[in-house]
Order: structure tokens, then C-alpha cells, then sequence
């Protein structure tokens, strides 16, 4: 008996267990909160649907068919209420994956929690707020980087003295490694941004109060498959955030330079084939953050084994918190002091990579700093995942299920239907009733006057977040304060790194040029082709890839970005004379806003030109879509892109001699 005191004594408090979730309508998002927390999930992680990440609200012509699909809608305050009603926000530690509108969903968080009563210094929880990884790899950006870091640099001094224990910035790397960079670029970009926030901010605070900005700092990772080397980054991590705090800002407390960090492991290696393997990846990358006490990480989110089908079922989420649960209470993991230190492959490995991410510092130090560098890194970034998936279309990197062992039974997960959470159209429809029956039922003079303080804020240099929480209680919409901030900072559209890319090997691309060439002398000009990313979807990974594998094999690319109306893209067809138009939508939105695409085309007398389609699309849309006239419908388990890219060339020749 005394044994098992001893060893409850001795044992570390495990990390907060979240689950990233949203979806639908405020009020199921609030139910799937209450139901997660009664399971023993210790802290929430909100998903914000993409209208609400990007300042728009949900009735505005870019949010069709993205309301409520990849998160929550949260238009005003109404929303924030019923998100988070019975769920005592002094009492949580809430993280917000949000970034562009981040200070307007913290002010919308703030009014509710004033409204239950709670003691503002007392609530915990982070605010992601990290655009310049939104510039390079996820999209939710809105304003040119100038003002958006002054908008975090506000909510950064808001934070310090009026909700002191809350994250302003969570330095998000996980989405860095998603769109393919490697461990030395995932450190190196990462830290070049919090640096870039720490030199806006630091002059802005007392001297003395400086070190409190720096402990509010905090990281969300990525951990993928390599768990060895994804254990030793994070140590790696550690140590350089160490040393930037001492050396670069002068941090004595040793406290304060302490690298906090929260993860969600690699949702990029998840497979659609044989997806019951993703329980043993998401297991493994899970051990490479919580294995070695010095780097284990403070709070973890899992994606569910199906996500690479779909949005996962609170069954499938429920699995993944027990994967957690298991390891934390079951196990002796956190029984012991770290299990690494020592370790000479370890030590060697760490050092290998800080090496590496030190060059890249002083690369983009020299180029004077994270923002100066945007391009850089994401044509690195491009040019990193060219290089990935080029070793998993050749069998150097091996992946169980896709390149190898692909023989399999049937698998009873994903048998029958109901295997992933659908959202139901209609409730699009409903949100934006209740959306023009918040607004029909305000105080309007008082929403006005909200928005002119809130533009004389920003117009003026005066910090954001007071206005904001005003405007919230006098029930500003998103889109209202999108369209204020819009009004005072412009709007920004990143460089899509895909010119910039290196070159693919022209050895694995021989015969391919060898179609173009042909294809194009049968045409008279070379094959054109226009790639969209329609909506609101800003994972731009798979187009810029599929833009980058076209231009190597010798086609004409027009790829102009993200966040296109399906008239643009549309208009670009035409004007561009494409030959093969190309939509990628990765954020269940696909069939409205295809299906509009091809209706346009037809109306634009451009049912000759073939369209291809990309995303993740169950099986019943993708013949939904080939029976509206998609020609060729390609998700995940598409890996070969040479195998696309003659696709596509044996497509424009058929219309060519169709029309012939």
C-alpha cells in the first residue's frame, strides 16, 4: 500500500487532454463540448468555421457552402453564448484556433465571461494567433503583415495586464510541417516568427514588464511519423527558445524562457487507404511529445483515425481521447524523470538539428526578419513538399497501406454508411436566418457608434481590443468588424511559392513532356491550365503541388491562389483560354460550390473545357459531381501525380478530338 502512495506522489500531473471540435451551429458545438468534458477531456480547443476565421459573416457571398463545415459559426455574441452556455469559462482553459480575427473572437470570449460573472484574471486559455504561418501555409489571413502584427502586438498588451494568465500567440509550427517542411525549417520559421512579435511588442511595454510578454508566449506543434526525430525537435526546441529569451532578449528568470507548447500530431500522414492504420501513426506521434519529460508537451489534441475521410463522429474522437487517457493513467510514463538525457544518439541528433535551424535564423535574419522573408520560406516550403511526395511516389519513403502492403481485407470501420459526421446543408440556411434575425433585433445606433470608435482605434495607432469588446457587447457581427478592419487596413493576398519552387528531377518527367509537347503542337499553342481554389478553403497544399508537377511537365499554369469566387475562376478560364480548369476544396464545401463552377462554364460557353476536381470527397459526392460533368475526381489516396498530370494530358487531347 505504502508502494502505491509513494508512486502517486511521485507521479507528474499528466498534460490537458483536448480535442480539436466545432461544427454545424453553436448550440450541437456546445453539446459535443459537454459531452467531450463529461468523458475527461480537461480542456477545450474551438474550430472555427472558415467564414468566421476570415472576418466574414455567414450570409456573404464567399462563406456559401463553407458555414459550419470545418468549425463552429460565431457571427456575434449570441453565438459566443450558446457556444459556450452551462460550460463555466472561469473554470476552463479554452483554446481558440484562430488567427486573422483573433482579437475579435478573444473580445467576444472576454464579453461572455464577463457576462457569467468570471474574474478576467483568472481565465487561462490561448488565442492562436500566428498569421505569418497563415501567409505560408494556411490561409485564414486577411490583413498585409504590417497591421497584423500590430493586431497581435494589441492583444499581446491587452493580455499582460487585464487577463494576465491568457496566451495571446500560440506560434503555430503544426502548420509549417503540414505543408511539408522539415524539422530544421518547422524550428527555424516558427522562431523567426515569434521573434517578429516579440520585437513588435518589446518598446510597446515597460522594460520590467517585458519578460511577462515573453512567458505568455506559447507554441502548438506537429509531431509526424518519424518519432525519434520529431522527439529530439522538440528538445531542440527547448533549448533555442532557451537561448533566444537569454541571448536575444535579456531574459533572466529562467521561468520565463521556459518553451510551452501544445500539440496536435500529423493529420498529413493520415491515409485514406487502409485508414484503421492511422490508430498505430497517431499513437506513435503522440509518444514523441509526451516520452521525454524536459520537452513533453503541456496540453494534446489527436485528430481521429478517419479524418482523411471526413469529419470524424464523436465516437471517433472519444478513441482518440482514450489513446491519451491510457497512456497518462495506465502506463508509468509519467512515474519517471526524463528518459532521454544522456542519450548520445539523442544529444547528437538535437544538436544536428539546432545546427540546422541556426542557419536558417541567420538566413532569414539577414533578410531582415520573418515578415521581409514570407516569400522565401514558402517557396521553401513548396519546394519541401515537392520533395516529400516525389520519395513517396518513388518508394523511398515508405507508407503502409499506399506504396507498400496495399493488399487488404474489407475493413468493418468503414463499412455501411453513416462512417463520417456529415453536416446537414440546411443548417447554412438557418444560420443565416437567425443571423438576419440578430441583426433585425439590435440596437442599431449603438452598433454604429460601436464601429466608428472601433475605426478611430485603428486608425489612429489607439490598441484594438477595448473597442472590440465594446462592439461585441453592442452586437457587432464578425462580418461588421472584418469589414471595419478591412475598411482601415487593406487586404493582403500571399505569394503562392509556386513560381519560385524548384525544378522536379526531368528524369521521372521525360515521357510526360514528351505528351505535353505533343498535345500542345495538336492544339497550336501549349496546354493551359487554370487551378482554383474556390471558397473560403485556405489548405493550398494540393494545388500548389499539382500547379508545380504541371509547370515542371511543360504545361502553361495559371494558379493565381486562394479564396476565389467560382466567378473568378470561371472568368480566368475564359480570358486565360484554359484547356483543363483544376479546383481543389479540401473543406467539405466541394459540391455547392463546384457544382456552381459548372454551371458558370456552361453559361460562359465552356462545356467544352474539361474540369478536374480535388479534396477529400466521399464517394457519394464524387458521382454527385461526375454526373454534373466533373471529369475526373481525385482525394487523397491520389498520391502519383505523374499519374494525374496524364490525366489530364489524355483529357484535353480527347476534347480536342472530340471537337475535331
Amino acid at each position: 500500500m505504502r508502494g502505491e502512495e509513494e508512486r502517486a506522489m511521485a507521479t507528474d500531473r499528466p498534460w490537458l487532454f483536448r480535442t480539436y471540435a466545432g461544427h454545424s451551429t453553436a448550440a450541437a458545438s456546445n453539446a459535443l463540448y459537454r459531452a467531450n468534458l463529461a468523458k475527461g477531456q480537461t480542456g477545450l480547443s474551438v474550430a472555427f468555421d472558415l467564414p468566421t476565421q476570415t472576418g466574414y459573416d455567414s450570409d456573404h457571398v464567399l462563406a456559401r457552402g463553407e458555414v459550419g463545415k470545418v468549425g463552429v459559426p460565431v457571427s456575434h455574441i449570441g453565438d459566443m453564448r450558446a457556444l459556450f452556455a452551462d460550460i463555466p469559462l472561469e473554470q476552463m482553459n479554452t483554446s481558440m484556433t484562430i488567427n486573422a480575427t483573433a482579437a475579435w473572437l478573444l473580445a467576444l470570449y472576454i464579453a461572455v465571461a464577463e457576462e457569467q460573472g468570471a474574474d478576467l484574471a483568472a481565465l487561462q486559455g490561448t488565442v492562436q494567433n500566428d498569421i505569418i504561418k497563415e501567409y505560408l501555409s494556411r490561409g485564414t489571413y486577411v490583413f498585409p503583415p504590417e497591421p497584423s502584427l500590430r493586431l497581435i502586438g494589441d492583444i499581446a498588451r491587452y493580455c499582460y495586464t487585464e487577463v494576465p494568465k491568457w496566451n495571446p500567440m500560440n506560434v503555430c509550427s503544426y502548420h509549417l510541417q503540414e505543408a511539408g517542411a522539415t524539422p530544421e525549417q518547422e524550428l527555424a520559421f516558427a522562431l523567426a516568427t515569434a521573434c517578429a512579435v516579440l520585437d513588435e511588442v518589446r518598446g510597446q511595454v515597460p522594460e520590467e514588464d517585458f519578460p511577462k510578454v515573453v512567458q505568455r508566449i506559447s507554441f502548438f506543434v506537429n509531431a509526424g511519423i518519424r518519432f525519434v526525430t520529431e522527439m529530439c525537435k522538440m528538445r531542440a526546441f527547448t533549448d533555442l527558445w532557451d537561448e533566444i529569451c537569454a541571448t536575444r532578449y535579456g531574459v533572466e528568470d529562467e521561468k520565463a524562457r521556459r518553451f510551452r507548447y501544445g500539440v496536435q500530431v500529423n493529420s498529413l500522414g493520415l491515409t485514406e487507404q487502409q485508414p484503421e492504420n492511422n490508430v498505430y501513426r497517431i499513437l506513435l506521434e503522440m509518444l514523441a511529445v509526451t516520452l521525454s519529460k524536459k520537452a513533453r508537451a503541456r496540453a494534446v489534441q489527436l485528430p481521429a483515425w478517419n479524418e482523411a475521410l471526413g469529419l470524424p463522429r464523436p465516437w471517433d474522437q472519444q478513441w482518440s481521447l482514450r489513446m491519451q487517457q491510457i497512456l497518462a493513467y495506465e502506463t508509468d510514463l509519467l512515474e519517471f524523470g526524463d528518459l532521454f538525457d544522456g542519450n548520445p544518439a539523442v544529444d547528437a541528433k538535437v544538436e544536428a538539428l539546432k545546427e540546422g535551424a541556426r542557419a536558417e535564423l541567420a538566413k532569414i535574419d539577414e533578410m531582415g526578419g520573418a515578415v521581409q522573408a514570407i516569400d522565401y520560406m514558402k517557396a521553401a516550403l513548396v519546394e519541401a513538399n515537392s520533395a516529400r511526395l516525389a520519395r513517396i511516389e518513388s518508394g523511398e519513403t515508405t507508407v503502409v497501406g499506399v506504396n507498400r502492403f496495399e493488399g487488404t481485407e474489407p475493413s468493418p470501420l468503414t463499412a455501411g454508411e453513416g462512417g463520417i459526421l456529415v453536416v446537414d446543408p440546411a443548417l447554412e440556411a438557418g444560420q443565416v436566418a437567425a443571423l438576419e434575425a440578430w441583426r433585425a433585433g439590435r440596437d442599431a445606433g449603438a452598433v454604429a457608434a460601436a464601429l466608428e470608435a472601433l475605426k478611430a482605434a485603428a486608425r489612429a495607432g489607439e490598441n484594438i481590443m477595448p473597442p472590440s469588446v465594446a462592439a461585441a457587447k453592442a452586437g457587432v457581427t464578425t462580418g461588421e468588424w472584418g469589414a471595419a478592419m478591412r475598411e482601415v487596413f487593406g487586404e493582403y493576398r500571399a505569394p503562392t511559392g509556386v513560381g519560385k519552387a524548384a525544378a522536379t528531377g526531368s528524369e521521372s518527367l521525360a515521357e510526360l513532356r514528351g505528351m505535353v509537347e505533343e498535345a500542345s503542337a495538336r492544339l497550336g499553342r501549349r496546354i493551359k491550365f487554370v487551378v482554383g481554389k474556390p471558397g473560403l478553403d485556405g489548405h493550398s497544399n494540393g494545388a500548389e503541388q499539382i500547379a508545380v508537377r504541371a509547370r515542371d511537365c511543360g504545361m502553361e499554369v495559371v494558379y493565381e491562389g486562394i479564396r476565389l469566387t467560382p466567378a473568378q475562376i470561371v472568368n480566368a478560364a475564359l480570358e486565360e483560354g484554359a484547356h483543363v480548369v483544376g479546383l481543389s476544396i479540401l473543406s467539405g464545401s466541394h459540391l455547392p460550390l463546384i457544382r456552381d463552377v459548372m454551371e458558370r462554364m456552361r453559361r460562359a460557353g465552356l462545356d467544352d473545357v474539361p474540369v478536374v476536381a480535388g479534396g477529400i470527397i466521399p464517394e457519394a459526392d464524387a458521382a454527385e459531381l461526375r454526373a454534373c460533368g466533373v471529369a475526373r475526381i481525385y482525394t487523397p489516396k491520389d498520391f502519383e501525380l505523374n499519374r494525374i498530370m496524364k490525366d489530364i494530358v489524355e483529357l484535353v487531347l480527347a476534347e480536342a478530338t472530340a471537337a475535331a
